[in-house]
């Protein structure tokens, strides 16, 4: 199962995102149009929205089947309504907040919070290179700023 298909604007500076995020290369690639990061049994896909519109000519034969290429551009440069969160877990969460920020890959980094929906945890969130939000949530022993 998937967690997400993007359809994304910038290709290279996603990729390079979710590299540094994830702590991983890019599993499988396909040309400059399609890219999966693989783990858990799981995987973000990455679809380069540009990609057919820039290769409108371009056909691809794979045995007895012609893959088509649709164009992505609407979905892609359509509003974002910051519908959609990422959720990611890890061990120790000041120092996932601290790497992220050393990285530098996101304007938007937020303080550590606490909330209690179905069972009290402690999150902060960044966002991807299309203003996608992704929330990481993990193991906190320290305070929260007021």
């Amino acid at each position: 199962m998937k967690i997400a298909e993007l359809r994304i604007k910038d290709f290279k500076k996603s990729i390079d995102f979710y590299e540094k995020l994830l702590s991983m290369g890019v599993s499988s690639k396909n040309m400059e149009r399609f890219a999966q990061f693989k783990f858990e049994g799981r995987n973000i896909s990455l679809m380069n929205a540009y990609f057919d519109r820039d290769n409108p000519d371009l056909t691809v034969t794979k045995g007895q089947y012609v893959e088509k290429f649709d164009n992505l551009l609407a979905i892609a440069e359509s509003k974002n309504t910051h519908k959609f969160v990422f959720n990611f877990w890890t061990e120790n969460l000041a120092e996932e907040r601290e790497r992220i920020l050393d990285l530098k890959i996101s304007s938007l980094v937020t303080e550590i919070k606490y909330v209690n929906n179905v069972h009290p945890y402690y999150y902060f969130q960044v966002e991807d290179p299309d203003g996608n939000v992704i929330e990481i949530t993990g193991n906190y022993d320290g305070d929260i700023k007021e």
